[in-house]
């Protein structure tokens, strides 16, 4: 796409957030919902404004924020370490492929919440639990994405390497792997948002601090406008570490798409 192009769709973006953002404003402006349900932009802006100087719950913003992004990218660098080797070697050996993916399988369509006490049961309250439940929901896709990547590779190129003396090895790291970088990155995609949509349920039970435990007990007193500034915190770096994915793989996978 050229610049050209990129800067229309860009502006179409920003329109419709400002379109948002304006019918935000009318409805809260003449009181169309209940400001409980809908606090006003001004609320919002203010109520952020009193977190970053006085916290929530005696402890600082930056820091419930920081505890959820080290829960969070705890999580994803664990699955990233353990699914892309067993992904790559289960999409290649049959054998390892029949042992593990049925397990992976039965696991990944159930909701995190209906195993998350059996985690605390097993592993305690603590940190342990949060990040065990969070490396759950970001494993998977990662795993899914390695396999897909795998069966993608042409049996031309791998045929093609072995005609020239590549030892099974060199095809792996040279011909299978580079060819399912681009299925890795977008399942590291999909294990970033499905770990993100998990932190509040990890930071229900047993949790004292974190974005999503804010989020959590703002709603049992009924505090909309901190629940906003969590959502709307989550929301924006959600978007930051996705962007900065798509960077990384524009510069690692540079092929991608030609």
């Amino acid at each position: 796409m050229n610049s050209k192009g990129k800067k229309k769709y860009w502006l179409i973006t920003v329109t419709t957030w400002l379109i948002l953002f304006v019918v935000w404003q009318i409805a809260t402006s003449f009181k169309m919902v209940p400001e409980i349900l809908l606090p006003s932009p001004e609320k919002v802006v203010s109520t952020f404004v009193k977190l970053s100087e006085y916290g929530y719950n005696g402890i600082p913003l930056w820091q419930h924020f920081l505890i959820t992004m080290a829960r969070l990218l705890s999580a994803v660098v664990l699955a990233i370490i353990t699914a892309i080797p067993l992904g790559l070697i289960s999409g290649r050996i049959k054998i390892v492929y029949s042992i593990f993916d049925s397990i992976i399988q039965f696991i990944r369509p159930i909701p995190p919440l209906a195993y998350y006490t059996i985690l605390i049961l097993w592993v305690g309250i603590g940190e342990t639990s949060k990040v065990v439940l969070l490396y759950l929901a970001a494993f998977a896709p990662i795993y899914l994405a390695c396999i897909s990547g795998v069966n993608r590779v042409k049996d031309d190129y791998i045929k093609s390497a072995e005609s020239l003396g590549a030892s099974s090895k060199q095809v792996f790291f040279h011909v299978i792997f580079p060819s399912a970088l681009p299925d890795i990155f977008t399942g590291i995609r999909t294990a970033v948002g499905m770990a993100y949509t998990t932190v509040v349920a990890a930071e229900m039970v047993a949790a004292t601090y974190g974005i999503g435990w804010m989020i959590i007990n703002a709603s049992k007193y009924l505090k909309s406008d901190v629940m906003f500034v969590g959502i709307i915190i989550l929301g924006i770096t959600g978007v930051v570490l996705d962007q900065i994915l798509k960077y990384v793989e524009r510069k690692i996978v540079f092929w991608s798409g030609r």
